[in-house]
């Protein structure tokens, strides 16, 4: 066992290493915090007003089927409250929504938000169904193929598994089968929990025309000079497209695209493109004489020009006539400011026959005639000493020294 005083020694030290542990146990206790079902409810807002819309009686069409699609598909909006990931919301037109109070936040504990208040959501897919519309925003609660994903022949896959879904479902029931609402009716009944007031995608494309085209395309009619994206904010994708090639070769054999609106006994609408233009559309509707509209009736407006022009260091900015307005100073290799001690302005150039004619150098005259005539001397001759005048340096040298 040892002596006292080691065995003093090893229990004070186990003492002290028991103090610091149970020390640090209450520092970590006091930095950990929990995060639990009562915690991520703390602030779900559960307060719920039915509406009050006005249904008609009617059961829904088959034209009403299209036009809710053709006008929900791709609507955005903002989330009044926070939404639970999955299919689990049930609203009953201008009735309660299911769940409520604590189970909506139990089920919104155990999936998991989808989009908080304030946030953009798009409705992606409609289903209808007797008595209710499901309507899925953000991509819908599912992945694509979560089944096919799961069956596999000889180790391969049918296919593969798409994205984590993070959409939410809305499952809209109506008492005694769905009216021929409209989409402003649906998105009323909505209004609780997705706000459809703010600009739509179209709505703010349209705000961008003219107010002739916006009208009519508020109007949901098409006019000769429309392109294509305005026509699609009209009236929708087409259930019918067909491409072809002119037979005239002066156009260049363009591209000519022909959408089919509408079936009979509805009126329908074939609207003809050209360079992404409407240049021809013709309305048949039983009974009537079909119309057809050729005349432009969408006013060009000019694309606004960009007034500005992007230059490099050493270019000039030029008129319309191509000038800098400036006369060019010539090449030179001096820096700017620094002159040349022998600079001088430069005139105009004086062409050869601007110029005077020189005088004409008369011709040598002979050696005798040039002998100047010397008194005492016979003509043509000198005396000793006196240079010949064509003589050459040399040769006078010579005589100088020949004739002293």
């Amino acid at each position: 066992m040892g002596p006292l005083r080691f065995r003093t020694s090893r229990s004070f030290a186990a003492l002290i290493v028991a103090v610091a542990l149970s020390s640090a146990a209450s520092s970590l206790r006091a930095q950990v915090f929990v995060v639990g079902e009562k915690t991520a409810e703390a602030d779900v807002t559960t307060e719920f007003r039915p509406t009050h819309v006005e249904l008609p009686t009617q059961p829904l069409t088959e034209r009403g089927h299209l036009d809710l699609i053709r006008n929900l598909e791709s609507e955005q909006g903002f989330a009044h409250r926070e939404l639970p990931a999955g299919a689990g919301i049930s609203l009953i037109a201008n009735g309660n929504m299911a769940p409520s109070g604590e189970d909506y936040k139990r089920i919104l504990y155990q999936k998991g938000q989808a989009a908080g208040p304030g946030d953009r959501v798009e409705v992606t897919t409609l289903k209808f169904e007797a008595n209710r519309i499901v309507i899925d925003f953000n991509g819908g609660p599912y992945a694509k193929n979560r089944f096919l994903s799961h069956i596999s022949i000889n180790d391969t896959p049918l296919a593969a598994e798409g994205p984590i879904a993070t959409g939410f479902r809305i499952t809209l029931v109506f008492e005694g089968g769905v009216p021929e609402v409209s989409a402003a009716e649906v998105k009323a009944l909505l209004d609780p929990i997705i706000d459809f007031k703010a600009k739509s995608a179209s709505e703010a494309f349209a705000n961008t025309l003219v107010p002739k085209v916006r009208d009519a395309v508020q109007r949901h009619q098409i006019l000769v000079g429309m392109n294509k994206r305005t026509v699609v904010a009209a009236v929708g994708e087409p259930q019918t497209k067909h491409r072809e090639h002119s037979d005239n070769e002066n156009e260049g054999s363009p591209v000519l695209e022909e959408w089919i609106y509408g079936q009979p006994p509805q009126a329908t609408q074939f609207v003809r493109f050209k360079n992404g233009k409407v240049v021809r559309l013709e309305i048949a509707a039983i009974g009537k004489p079909i119309e057809v509209h050729i005349k432009n009736e969408v006013d060009d407006v000019p694309e606004p020009s960009l007034l500005a022009r992007t230059i490099s260091n050493g270019d000039e900015q030029r008129n319309a006539d191509g000038d800098s307005g400036r006369a060019k100073a010539p090449p030179t290799l001096m820096k700017p400011g620094e002159q040349s001690e022998n600079s001088r302005t430069t005139g105009k150039v004086r062409m050869p026959e601007d110029d005077p004619k020189p005088n004409k150098i008369p011709a040598p005259p002979d050696q005798a005639q040039q002998v100047p005539d010397i008194p005492g001397t016979p003509p043509g001759q000198r005396p000793p000493g006196v240079p010949h005048p064509f003589a050459t340096t040399a040769e006078n040298m010579a005589g100088n020294i020949s004739r002293p």
